[in-house]
């Protein structure tokens, strides 16, 4: 399971989670692969999320090619226990989530077959909690470019 090592605070304050990332940032960009799975909504993804699609990419593809996991959950969320009245602090860490900004890249895979490729990122947009798009880099194809996911 993913989670930071070490923090200053292990406890954090809530953020908002929109904005949205501009075209050229490299966040918003194909960097080390050739397909990838791009955000289309803001939203938290948790380490069990994370993992749950990178089994799942890496269980199509057969462990025939590397994968890139561009977000890494670094918030801690706390929450209190059931039936426990209201004060005395705030609760303990439950988990940890990737805050995801619009336009994120979150997964990259190289160069293997196109539909290899496009049914392995399709089963990881349903493991996700938001809209997910499907990235080609370099060329324009039908599949890749408007393909959305609900996830």
């Amino acid at each position: 399971m993913f989670q930071p090592p070490v923090r200053s605070y292990r406890k954090d304050r809530k953020r908002r989670k929109f904005g949205t990332f501009k075209s050229g940032v490299t966040q918003a960009s194909i960097v080390y692969g050739v397909f990838a799975i791009q955000a289309m909504e803001p939203g938290a993804c948790t380490a069990r999320q994370i993992e749950a699609a990178r089994r799942v990419i890496m269980r199509e593809v057969k462990r025939r090619c590397r994968l890139w996991i561009r977000i890494f959950p670094d918030k801690p969320i706390s929450k209190k226990p059931l039936e426990v009245r209201q004060g005395k602090g705030k609760g303990s860490v439950e988990h940890y989530v990737a805050v995801i900004r619009t336009g994120a890249i979150l997964f990259e895979i190289p160069e293997i077959e196109e539909e290899i490729a496009y049914h392995a990122l399709r089963q990881a947009c349903y493991k996700l909690p938001f809209r997910c798009r499907l990235l080609r880099k370099g060329s324009v194809h039908k599949k890749f470019v408007l393909e959305e996911a609900a996830g």
